[in-house]
């Protein structure tokens, strides 16, 4: 009977050692790719920006992560769309008509049902910035929908990461945005739920959910964006520790600030180089990733 007890014992610690053994792996990060090539929000030089086509077109090019934006519904979906409003330059309503220049803050994301939001036709309208932009009739998708799309896509190939910005401010909680705590929790529980912790990075301008993942998620990746002239010493001292990247407005990077970072073990990955001048440039200065609107040109 003793012997008995021991090896249902010895069985139970085993079991319990490959349970701690399997959560450890789920969110142990995974490699980082030597140069990250992301296309902004998905690529819209090319396709409609944020949305599932735009993904798997960039999955095609070759991208080694894929950048997009996320906000809030007000039934608490976080869905994966840049603007806090929805856009008079490239959106159509439900009936696909235009969306007037008056009306540019009618349609809060924030402010709608997911089940409204998706109604709306993002991708038909031609945009006067991006005249490449092929006119695929589309809609914003749903965080967790998209990562289901592209896994799926992607299964049997080399696994795709993601850097995910929250889109808020403290200007805009609880009127485009909720608070980060909130934001923060909502986007964590998505990327939890579907597995991808590893393969993630969250970047904000907004310090306030870095910190907050810094301090209760600190197995997740982060990333600054910054577009000022503050030091790299500044910014950091704004934000409050080291990032795994400073992201910055291409045009702030020099050989200097790469210096830096690159001295503190931080990646610099600039935004948002759409020409092949910038993005040699840009290689030459020894980044880490370049993000662009047209990935096309930053895979070799």
């Amino acid at each position: 009977m003793k012997n008995v007890i021991c090896v249902a014992a010895a069985a139970l610690l085993s079991l319990s050692a490959c349970k701690t053994m399997k959560n450890s792996s789920s969110t142990a990060k995974a490699e980082f790719p030597a140069f990250s090539t992301e296309g902004h929000r998905g690529g819209r030089g090319l396709m409609p920006e944020n949305t599932i086509i735009g993904m798997r077109h960039a999955v095609d090019l070759g991208v080694t992560t894929l950048e997009m934006d996320t906000h809030i519904t007000k039934d608490g979906k976080v869905v994966v769309t840049h603007d806090d409003y929805l856009s008079p330059a490239f959106m159509l309503t439900p009936e696909g008509k235009e969306i007037p220049k008056s009306d540019a803050k009618k349609y809060p994301v924030y402010q709608m049902d997911y089940s409204t939001l998706k109604q709306f036709d993002l991708g038909s309208k031609p945009h006067l910035l991006f005249p490449e932009q092929q006119k695929i009739k589309s809609y914003i998708p749903l965080l967790a929908d998209l990562i289901d799309d592209v896994q799926q896509y992607t299964k049997g190939k080399k696994q795709m990461f993601y850097n995910i910005e929250t889109k808020c401010s403290a200007k805009g909680d609880g009127i485009v945005n909720p608070g980060p705590e909130e934001f923060v929790k909502l986007l964590m529980d998505v990327i939890n739920k579907k597995g991808i912790t590893p393969y993630v990075v969250i970047q904000s301008f907004d310090k306030r959910t870095l910190q907050i993942l810094h301090k209760k998620y600190p197995n997740v990746r982060t990333s600054y964006l910054v577009d000022n002239k503050k030091t790299v010493a500044q910014n950091l001292e704004d934000l409050g520790f080291d990032p795994f990247i400073l992201s910055p407005a291409f045009k702030m990077v020099n050989a200097d600030l790469v210096k830096q970072c690159h001295e503190r073990k931080i990646k610099v990955i600039p935004w948002t180089a759409n020409t092949k001048e910038d993005i040699a440039n840009l290689k030459q200065l020894n980044v880490d990733g370049i993000i662009s609107d047209y990935p096309n040109l930053l895979i070799n």
